[in-house]
């Protein structure tokens, strides 16, 4: 690999075809959301900026640039539930991420089936094989070094219930590959697919 640096500031422009932020920082998982407004209509949104943030509890979040109608829905009512988008559900996933208005809902814009959830009052996929619910902690207003805030919102969620289709545990252990997560790449058009021909192992070493 050459030495050679491209090298720029954020601020001032990358200079290249397309950003290539999202490309480094990737793959991501997807944070597809759904929630329920308060006058009952249904959303379903693919997020791209989503991770999960602490172990106990299980505390999950993602960064909506904009208010969008799903941080609206969470304000209000409190409860979301996040889905596992794989690679058979990836067309539906797409579909689900046409900015369409509030009144429309993303389960049949996408031809999904709603689920009724046992702890929250929001619905999972049917189809997806994992699904969590979760109960809102935070919601976060990002802000730039200077102080000056952004219009991006980081929300935050306590899972408080697991779904978790039983073929895809092994021995008891959860498989990853067996899933067939997809993964948010570069690009305005890049994902990927996790196989088991990609899997490795490290354990993490003793000290000293």
């Amino acid at each position: 690999m050459s030495d050679e640096q491209h090298f720029y500031e954020p601020a001032k422009g990358h200079g290249l075809p397309h950003d290539p932020f999202n490309a480094i920082v990737g793959p991501r998982p997807i944070g597809w959301i759904s929630t329920r407004a308060q006058n009952g209509v249904l959303n379903l949104a693919p997020y791209s900026f989503f991770n999960a943030f602490n172990y106990t509890p299980p505390i999950i979040g993602f960064a909506s640039v904009g208010w969008k109608d799903s941080v609206r829905n969470i304000e209000r009512g409190g409860e979301f539930v996040w889905n596992l988008a794989t690679r058979p559900l990836a067309e539906a996933m797409n579909r689900s991420s046409a900015a369409a208005p509030p009144e429309v809902d993303e389960f049949v814009l996408a031809g999904l089936t709603p689920e009724p959830c046992r702890v929250v009052e929001v619905p999972r996929v049917a189809q997806s094989p994992v699904a969590f619910e979760c109960r809102l902690t935070q919601i976060v207003r990002l802000k730039n070094a200077a102080g000056g805030e952004l219009d991006t919102w980081l929300v935050l969620g306590e899972v408080v219930g697991v779904h978790i289709a039983k073929a895809l545990l092994r021995d008891g252990v959860y498989d990853t590959a067996l899933a067939q997560p997809i993964l948010r790449g570069g690009g305005p058009a890049d994902y990927f697919e996790v196989t088991p021909e990609n899997l490795f192992r490290m354990k993490r070493p003793a000290y000293p």
